[in-house]
């Protein structure tokens, strides 16, 4: 796995640097924000991208939101600001998942593979099982490509696609934010339910109109998806 890590705190990617070659990771590590957003720009091919939130020259959410103009690559935030609305704001900006400093190493390690492991391309499912068609949609897991009345939506992130698969493959069928964290995330995410909304938020705004969001809130509850409501 190959994991670009934007940090300004030396001790730290000192640290991440002995636990990723424990697990047998190729690590780079750049400093200055400016600068790292331009060796990207240059260099793209990453497994997963790390990035501090305050940084030297530019800030990690910016960074993050001009990835997400041109990658798909999942993106997890570094951050001292604890607050829900920071928090939130680095999700809207295009990260998959943050974490909140100071952190475990462990913790960092197991959000890494939880997020990766979802990119990943899954062989152990039959391409049966890989292909949705609706009415609307054709998704497939097997390549990660979404189409969307016939035309191919290509600035999903990762998680906006893990998320929107699995609604699909459960038509109607209501979830709560509990479940969707579970089911999608993967591991416990400590209780933040404002990530699923986040990214309910910004996969209404990648598909269907205003009038047909597909992707339904049912109020006290949570989320189902239903093509068949027209709002």
């Amino acid at each position: 796995m190959k994991i670009l890590v934007i940090e300004d705190n030396v001790s730290v990617c000192s640290m991440l640097e002995m636990f990723f070659l424990k697990e047998g990771y190729e690590g780079k590590f750049i400093h200055n924000g400016k600068e790292a957003l331009n060796f990207f720009l240059e260099n793209q091919d990453w497994d997963i991208i790390i990035i501090d939130w305050m940084l030297p020259e530019m800030e990690g959410v910016i960074i993050c939101r001009r990835i997400r103009e041109v990658s798909t690559v999942p993106i997890i935030m570094l951050t001292a600001k604890d607050s829900e609305s920071d928090q939130v704001l680095g999700l809207e900006m295009g990260a998959d998942d943050y974490v909140t400093k100071p952190f475990s190493p462990l913790t960092l390690m197991a959000r890494i593979k939880a997020v990766t492991r979802r990119f990943q391309k899954d062989t152990t499912n039959t391409i049966d099982d890989n292909i949705l068609s609706t009415e609307h949609f054709r998704i497939s897991k097997e390549t990660r490509e979404v189409y969307y009345n016939n035309k191919v939506l290509s600035n999903l992130t990762p998680k906006e696609f893990d998320l929107l698969f699995y609604l699909i493959s459960n038509p109607k069928q209501v979830f709560t934010r509990e479940q969707l964290l579970d089911r999608v995330w993967g591991y416990q995410f400590y209780g933040d339910e404002r990530t699923v909304d986040v990214h309910i938020k910004r996969l209404r705004n990648k598909i269907g109109t205003k009038d047909q969001p597909f992707i339904h809130t049912i109020w006290g509850v949570g989320y189902k998806f239903d093509e068949s409501i027209v709002d």
